[in-house]
């Protein structure tokens, strides 16, 4: 997290929530944890084992799944189990602090260095506490702006850090808004949600992957988590988003492949959607589409996310070619293929068709 160091901020999470859960040790630990499905006592259990997976994930920097840990879930008292969450989250910070620069290990939310290994502990732990106390006389506790507005910086990047003065709140409600867990006035609460360790970057931009889950939500006309303008999503994003939904059913999923929300990074708004069809096939290529809500449109925000997007795309192994078709009566859709240095192929049936080679990126080429 930036700024400051990232295992400073685990070592604050960690003592500010376990002090609060040694304070409310005398609850009913088997009673339910505000907004889940589990108790407090299987809450806190989660908490300790999420923690230390996350110390053995980094430590080994695995690469391709969790290598085998688990906490043991026997019965045990109050002040056992949040000794066994202190324990945990002081093992993760070490592992954070034992890790060399470029290390890094696998998460379902995207490979992720010490930085943001230490990030997620702090929110699982700013999080999951907040889920024990609610409901037991200690809605007060909150956690400090500045410690929840650096995660939100590292892992995300979709979610108005600070929402303005017409929503309220700060950066912790900014949070637990982010986490499904609270809302804020003008934007509904997500039913789905996930972090980004990697997001793609570009000018102005940044873009999340629409994962499976979201993706579902999307189709069901949710909002896939995402803080949207009055004019989004749109139907295309919801479209996309039922072609990832698809190949998950289908197993012909591959993250990365698949679709994702334009996000603003002034204001962190989601203005639009772009992806591919599906994998790469045989030869290496794959095709590209992208859409913006009409409140989007105007900045280039479709033409910054293209070109990041293509730079993702040609740094993965195999990759040859993209390709994009525009409608002819879409002058804009052809503007935004140029600029980012496609070049047209071909033409069918009110389609033109556009490709971009790796060695072709940052060209200009012929007016479309």
């Amino acid at each position: 997290m930036t700024p400051g160091p990232a295992a400073d901020d685990l070592d604050t999470a960690v003592s500010l929530g376990v002090r609060a859960l040694r304070e409310a040790a005398g609850l009913d630990w088997s009673a339910r944890a505000a907004g889940l499905e589990w108790s407090r006592r299987d809450t806190a259990v989660h908490l300790a084992g999420d923690l230390t997976g996350f110390a053995a994930q980094l430590a080994a920097r695995a690469t391709d799944g969790y290598p085998p840990s688990r906490v043991d879930a026997a019965p045990a008292a109050p002040g056992a189990l949040i000794d066994r969450v202190e324990a945990a989250g002081r093992l993760l910070g070490a592992a954070v602090r034992a890790a060399r620069a470029g290390d890094r290990a696998w998460h379902p939310a995207g490979a992720a260095d010490a930085d943001g290994f230490a990030a997620m502990g702090v929110t699982e732990v700013l999080v999951h506490t907040h889920d024990i106390l609610r409901g037991a006389g200690a809605e007060a506790w909150e956690a400090p702006a500045d410690l929840c507005a650096r995660v939100l910086t590292r892992l995300f990047p979709h979610v108005p850090a600070r929402p303005h003065s017409a929503t309220g709140g700060g950066p912790w409600a900014a949070l637990l808004w982010a986490t499904g867990r609270a809302d804020l006035p003008g934007l509904p609460r997500p039913r789905v949600w996930r972090w980004y360790n990697e997001p793609v970057r570009g000018s102005g931009v940044t873009l999340c992957e629409i994962s499976p889950a979201l993706a579902a939500d999307l189709c069901a006309g949710g909002t896939g988590g995402f803080a949207w303008p009055a004019d989004g999503p749109s139907e295309g994003t919801r479209l996309a988003a039922g072609t990832v939904v698809k190949a998950h059913e289908d197993g012909t999923y591959r993250p990365g492949w698949g679709a994702y929300a334009i996000v603003r990074d002034q204001g962190r708004r989601a203005v639009g959607g772009i992806g591919f069809h599906a994998a790469p096939d045989g030869d290496g290529r794959a095709e590209i589409g992208y859409d913006l809500v009409p409140s989007g449109r105007g900045a280039g925000h479709a033409t910054e996310a293209l070109r990041a997007l293509c730079a993702w795309a040609f740094a993965q192994p195999g990759v040859s070619a993209l390709y994009a078709g525009a409608d002819d009566g879409n002058a804009p859709s052809r503007a935004v293929l140029r600029r980012a240095g496609f070049r047209r192929t071909g033409h069918l049936a009110g389609t033109g068709w556009y490709a971009l080679a790796p060695q072709e990126r940052g060209t200009a080429p012929e007016t479309l």
